[in-house]
C-alpha cells in the first residue's frame, strides 16, 4: 500500500510541476531576454488565456471524467462528452471566432491562403486536445494497473501466510507426540520463522541470505517429521554480494517435495539447492515419486491435490513480480520430480 501511495504521489507531483513549467516557461523567457518584468507578466496573461483550455480539458478528464466514467464502466459517456468538448470547441473556432486579418496579409496570401491556414490551426489545437486526453488516459491506465497488481499481491500473500502457517503446525503437532524436548526447541526455530514470515516478508523484496536462512530453518523443521528412511538434503550458498529477492516465494515448492515425496514405509528423499549465478536466482527441488499412490502419480501434471492453492499462488506471483524475466521448469522421470526455477534478480 505505501508503495502504491508513494508511486501515484509521483505522478500527481509530476504532473503539478510540468503545468506550472508550462505556464511559466514563457514568461520566464521573456523577462529574462528583455529584462522586463511588465512583459514578462503581459506574456505570462496571454499564454495562460491560450493554456487554460488545455489544462481544464486534461484536470477534468483525469481528476473526473476518466476514472469515473471510462473506469467505471460508463465508457460510452466518457466518450460523448469528449467529442462533445472538441466538436464544440471547433464550431466555436471556425463559425463564433471569425478572426479579422489585416488588408496587407490578405493582399499577400489571399483570402483563401489565409483562411486555409486558420483552419489547419484550429485541426492542430484539436489535435492536441486529442492528445491530452490520452495522456490523461494513459497516466491514468498505469494507476490503474499498479493498484491491481498491488491488490493481487497483497491478496495472494494474505493467502500464502495462513497456509505456511497450518503446515507448519501440524508438523510441530506431530513432533509433540513423538519428542516432546525437541518440539519445544522447534517451537523456538519457529519463532524465529514466523517472524521472518509475518514482518520481515511485508517487505516487497528482502535480501537472498535472509530468505535462504529461512528457507534452511524451514527445511530443518519439516525434516522433523520425517524417519530415518528419509534423506533430506539442501545446498544453499550465499552470494557476496548483495542480492534481493521476492519473499517465501519457494516455500510451496518445499512444502509439496515433503507432502507428496516422502513415505514413511519406503526409502524417500529430498533435495533443495538455492544459488546465485549469472545474474540469475537459481532455485531447483527434487524429491522421490511413488508410482503406487495416485495422488503422488500426478505431482507437477496436475495441481488439483496436495498444496495446489500454494502452488498456484506461486506461479501467479512470478507471472505478477517477474513477468518475462523467469523460467519455471519441472521433468518427471521414473522415481524424480524436480522443479527448477530461474529468476532474473
Amino acid at each position: 500500500m505505501k508503495t502504491r501511495s508513494r508511486r501515484n504521489l509521483i505522478i500527481n507531483t509530476t504532473q503539478i510541476v510540468v503545468w506550472v513549467g508550462v505556464f511559466l516557461v514563457p514568461a520566464i523567457v521573456t523577462g529574462t531576454m528583455t529584462g522586463s518584468i511588465e512583459q514578462a507578466i503581459k506574456v505570462f496573461t496571454r499564454s495562460s488565456v491560450i493554456l487554460l483550455p488545455a489544462f481544464v480539458l486534461y484536470s477534468l478528464n483525469y481528476y473526473l471524467l476518466v476514472p469515473k466514467l471510462l473506469h467505471g464502466g460508463r465508457a460510452k459517456w466518457f466518450y460523448l462528452i469528449n467529442g462533445g468538448i472538441i466538436v464544440g470547441w471547433l464550431l466555436w473556432d471556425l463559425l463564433a471566432k471569425r478572426p479579422e486579418f489585416p488588408q496587407e496579409v490578405i493582399d499577400q496570401f489571399g483570402q483563401q491562403g489565409i483562411w486555409a491556414m486558420y483552419v489547419g490551426t484550429v485541426l492542430f489545437r484539436a489535435f492536441i486536445q486529442c492528445m491530452l486526453i490520452l495522456l490523461a488516459v494513459g497516466l491514468r491506465h498505469i494507476m490503474r494497473a499498479n493498484e491491481t497488481v498491488v491488490a493481487e499481491l497483497s491478496w495472494l500473500k494474505a493467502q500464502l501466510n495462513p497456509h505456511f502457517l497450518f503446515n507448519t503446525l501440524n508438523n510441530i503437532s506431530s513432533l509433540t507426540q513423538i519428542d516432546p524436548d525437541k518440539a519445544q526447541e522447534s517451537i523456538g526455530q519457529l519463532s524465529d520463522l514466523l517472524r521472518y514470515a509475518l514482518y520481515d516478508s511485508e517487505a516487497d523484496k528482502v535480501s537472498l541470505a535472509a530468505e535462504m536462512d529461512f528457507m534452511s530453518n524451514y527445511i530443518d523443521l519439516m525434516a522433523l517429521r520425517c524417519n530415518e528412511l528419509t534423506t533430506v538434503e539442501k545446498e544453499f550458498k550465499v552470494p557476496q554480494e548483495h542480492v534481493e529477492v521476492a519473499p517465501l516465494l519457494f516455500i510451496s515448492l518445499v512444502e509439496n517435495a515433503f507432502k507428496h515425496g516422502v513415505n514413511a514405509r519406503y526409502p524417500s528423499y529430498v533435495k533443495v539447492k538455492m544459488y546465485y549465478q549469472d545474474k540469475k536466482i537459481w532455485f531447483s527441488c527434487s524429491n522421490s515419486v511413488f508410482h503406487n499412490n495416485k495422488s503422488i502419480e500426478v505431482v507437477g501434471k496436475s495441481d488439483h491435490v496436495g498444496s495446489g492453492i500454494g502452488l498456484e499462488n506461486m506461479k501467479r506471483r512470478l507471472e505478477l513480480l517477474y513477468p518475462g524475466r523467469y523460467t519455471y521448469d519441472w521433468v518427471e522421470e521414473k522415481d524424480d520430480y524436480t522443479v527448477v526455477v530461474s529468476l532474473q534478480a
